[in-house]
């Protein structure tokens, strides 16, 4: 009989730890403005109940008995941000270069795009084979500290004789008959896109040819993986888009984008991630801009790069650049294009190239992004969707993530004021949210 009251006594007290736990998982958050990532109007004084570390309801008065409640009365709750173009781990101080891939300098820069409110980013093509063991589907499952990390593995790109260290993996196939084996090595890592360079670079590299793209284009398709492409002109965009390219991962920067190819893009239901931070950071040095000293911006950079953008040689050496005015005049194409591709209804995503040399800075790009995307005449609840919703989609991981509705992870942002008011204020970071637990208070 003493035994059987021991085992009732043990088994209730079982139940009661596993209560309290439960009942520690069980958040309230109160009286927010709610942006919810899908486009829809802001809800005030709305509660968001989280549980498990997934979103329970968001809707007004939610009552849940036992929930450690947080008054947000004041404050503005969005989806955390996804990037889908972004490079880590090569990066450290003023250098790119394999040798600062290390898996200490990887977790510090996704630590770093997490304090900025960024929860999942896609590196584009220069990942080295320390995160296909592991690590990366760790980072993805939440297992890791920082934001969750997607992979286009090695891209590929022209024959290159001296391609730089932090590039030196990737495939370049000289004819389309080894692009199937290229591409086998790269299936077998598993990555989220195929990263593909189609650019001369203001015609000082050679570009792909169309019968190799198209190879790679085939073979990625054989395996059920899509293919996203660099690129630079509306001619390419357009050959591209034929061949079957999924994503165009930089702005189209020479021309205007016409019907013919805006018709084209859409039937092909081609993603469009206008990178337009990456144009202006081309120029905007020769200058003075106007959050060259702000706090948010400087907590980003790595050690002696602000050193370095504004020495006043730096500023010259640009300024004096045979391809300044080029590159000035690429920004104002790609903020018209951006704009044009939007209008058609073909879906854009947040991506920026942040974290491929060291004026793109990690985590304070992505914010940059959303403000240029509204100077180019988007508003501030589309280009929200868009560094959210639209770049989950992108990532194929908008059923888990990317908007704040019930079922989804509760990885989120609270902020002291409303971007739909200002999009900068997606910059009044107050905390951030990863799995229902707050893991930052932002960069500063």
């Amino acid at each position: 009989m003493k035994k059987i009251q021991l085992l009732f006594q043990m088994t209730c007290a079982l139940c009661s730890s596993a209560a309290i736990a439960q009942n520690n998982d069980l958040i309230l958050l109160k009286n927010a403005t709610v942006l919810d990532g899908a486009g829809s109007t802001a809800q005030t004084n709305t509660d968001i109940l989280v549980a498990g570390g997934k979103i329970a309801a968001v809707q007004k008065n939610i009552k849940a008995n036992g929930a450690r409640e947080i008054d947000l009365t004041g404050k503005t709750v969005m989806p955390s941000l996804v990037c889908a173009h972004a490079h880590v781990g090569t990066l450290k101080a003023t250098t790119s270069s394999a040798d600062n891939y290390t898996r200490e300098n990887v977790l510090r820069h996704l630590k770093k795009y997490q304090d900025y409110g960024v929860s999942a980013v896609l590196a584009m093509g220069t990942d080295r084979p320390l995160i296909f063991n592991g690590f990366i589907d760790s980072t993805q499952a939440g297992l890791l500290p920082g934001a969750r990390l997607y992979s286009a593995g090695y891209g590929f790109n022209t024959p290159d004789p001296n391609p730089g260290s932090w590039m030196n993996l990737l495939l370049r196939p000289d004819t389309p008959e080894e692009v199937p084996a290229m591409m086998e090595k790269l299936a077998a890592v598993k990555p989220t896109v195929v990263k593909i360079w189609v650019d001369d670079h203001g015609g000082n590299a050679r570009k792909m040819k169309p019968e190799i793209y198209q190879a790679i284009i085939r073979e990625a398709h054989k395996r059920n993986i899509r293919v996203a492409a660099h690129l630079f002109y509306a001619e390419d965009a357009r050959k591209l888009t034929e061949a079957g390219i999924d994503i165009i991962a930089h702005s189209i920067r020479d021309k205007e984008v016409g019907q013919d190819l805006l018709t084209k893009m859409k039937q092909k239901k081609v993603i469009y991630i206008p990178t337009l931070s990456l144009d202006e950071y081309q120029f905007v040095y020769a200058g003075h801009p106007e959050w060259i000293n702000d706090a948010f911006f400087k907590a980003s950079l790595e050690p002696g790069v602000f050193e370095m953008i504004t020495d006043k040689a730096y500023g010259e050496k640009i300024k004096n650049s045979p391809d300044y005015q080029r590159n000035m005049s690429a920004f104002k194409t790609a903020m018209i294009n951006l704009k044009k591709i939007y209008d058609a209804g073909i879906p854009v995503a947040l991506g920026t190239d942040s974290g491929a040399f060291p004026v793109r800075t990690q985590g304070f790009t992505e914010h940059l992004e959303m403000e240029l995307m509204v100077k180019a005449g988007l508003t501030p609840a589309q280009a929200i969707t868009i560094s959210t919703r639209n770049a989950a989609t992108a990532l194929r991981i908008s059923h888990e993530k990317g908007t704040l509705e019930k079922g989804k992870k509760a990885d989120l942002i609270i902020l002291s004021g409303n971007p739909f008011e200002d999009i900068r204020n997606t910059r009044k970071i107050e905390s951030v949210w990863k799995n229902g637990q707050e893991v930052s208070k932002g960069p500063l």
